[in-house]
């Protein structure tokens, strides 16, 4: 298989793991590293911690571990997930 690691600050871990169900993929299990499983793929989240900016600043950071079978499959399975990621500021 071949992976990828992506880091996601700023989402709640509930709406990364939703993204993934609207994905296709199915929640294998419950604590870390959460496991989603989809017909070629699968992604791993791996940890949730805080980054703090400053004393009042901070944000959450998730590490999302992305595995294809194919480089065609990993590409489109991280460009749908991104697209669902994708926030705009105003």
């Amino acid at each position: 298989m071949i992976s990828d690691k992506i880091e996601f600050r700023g989402i709640p871990l509930s709406c990364l793991g939703m993204y993934f169900e609207e994905l296709g993929g199915i929640k294998i299990t419950k604590s870390f590293p959460i496991l989603y499983e989809g017909t070629d793929w699968r992604a791993e989240i791996l940890y949730e911690d805080e980054l703090m900016f400053t004393s009042i600043f901070k944000v959450n950071r998730v590490c999302i571990r992305f595995s294809a079978e194919t480089s065609n499959t990993l590409d489109e399975l991280i460009k749908n997930y991104r697209y669902k990621t994708t926030r705009i500021g105003g």
